[in-house]
C-alpha cells in the first residue's frame, strides 16, 4: 500500500490544487460578472461552493500525513514511551473508526443523491451527487489513509512525515 497509497494521495492533493485555483476563477467571473452588468451567470456560488468542499476533502489524506491536523501532542509528550504508545495506537483506531464511519455516509449520500435525482436547490440546478462524489471519494481516502498509518505502525515504520513547523525533540 505504501507506493499505491503515495501516488494515490499525491493525484488527490494535485485535484485539491486544480480545485483550489477552480474555486478562485469561479469568484474571480463572478466579480467579473457583477462589474459588467449585463452578463448575468447564475449559480456561480454553488460551484465556488463546490470547488472550495473539492478542495477540503481532497487534501485530507496529504494532511493527515503532515501532520496538518490538530494534533494534541501537549499530553502525549508528557507520557512515558509505553503510555504514548498506548495513547498513539488509539488515535489511530479511533480515527480510522471515524473516518470509515464518515466515508460510509458520504458514500450513502452520493448514492441516495444519485437514485432520488436530487438537484442542488441554487440557480445551477446541478445533480447533487457529482459536486458530492469528491465529498465520497476524500473520505474513503482518509479512511485508507488512517489505516495506511496504522499498517505502517505494525511494520515499525513510520508513516508521518514532519514538516517544518514540527517540534524538534
Amino acid at each position: 500500500m505504501d507506493r499505491f497509497g503515495h501516488y494515490f494521495y499525491r493525484l488527490l492533493i494535485g485535484l485539491a490544487c486544480l480545485s483550489m485555483v477552480a474555486a478562485f476563477v469561479i469568484v474571480l467571473l463572478g466579480i467579473l460578472a457583477r462589474q459588467v452588468t449585463f452578463i448575468d451567470i447564475q449559480g456561480l456560488d454553488a460551484y465556488a461552493g463546490y470547488a472550495i468542499a473539492a478542495t477540503l476533502f481532497f487534501a485530507l489524506p496529504t494532511a493527515l500525513m503532515h501532520g496538518d491536523h490538530i494534533r494534541v501532542t501537549l499530553l502525549l509528550d508528557r507520557l512515558g514511551s509505553r503510555a504514548r504508545a498506548a495513547f498513539e495506537w488509539a488515535g489511530l483506531l479511533a480515527g480510522l473508526g471515524l473516518s470509515v464511519y464518515v466515508a460510509w455516509f458520504a458514500i450513502r449520500a452520493v448514492w441516495l443523491s444519485y437514485e432520488t435525482h436530487d438537484v442542488s436547490p441554487a440557480a445551477d440546478a446541478t445533480p447533487l451527487w457529482i459536486p458530492q462524489l469528491s465529498m465520497a471519494i476524500g473520505c474513503v481516502a482518509f479512511a485508507l489513509a488512517f489505516l495506511d498509518a496504522i499498517v505502517a505502525r505494525l511494520r515499525g515504520r513510520e508513516w508521518f512525515i514532519e514538516g517544518p513547523g514540527s517540534v524538534a525533540e
